[in-house]
């Protein structure tokens, strides 16, 4: 028992054991998949289908996008626009 050392501090190894031992007792929840059913993807709309939609021509309605009026998503140059964004653009002008 003479070379026999008491370390105050746990080694590395030990260390390492205890964070793993700690780690599996935290209760994790599995991750949730997404199925083609959950998600509900509405098609954009291109300026000349929106326009068509709202009777007005494709020019009107950019500068509307371009001016915040209408709700719109530039796609580089290109305007799309949702058609549920613009009927609560529509319903909203009716009052």
């Amino acid at each position: 028992m003479a070379n026999m050392t008491i370390c105050a501090t746990p080694s590395i190894r030990e260390e390492h054991k205890t964070s793993a031992i700690t780690m599996t007792h935290v209760d994790r929840k599995p991750p949730q998949r997404v199925t083609a059913t959950d998600l509900q993807f509405e098609p954009l709309l291109d300026s000349a289908e929106a326009a068509a939609l709202l009777q007005i021509h494709p020019k009107t309605l950019q500068k509307l996008a371009r001016a915040g009026t209408v709700i719109g998503i530039r796609v580089g140059k290109l305007w799309r626009f949702r058609a549920s964004a613009l009927n609560r653009w529509l319903s909203g002008m009716a009052g």
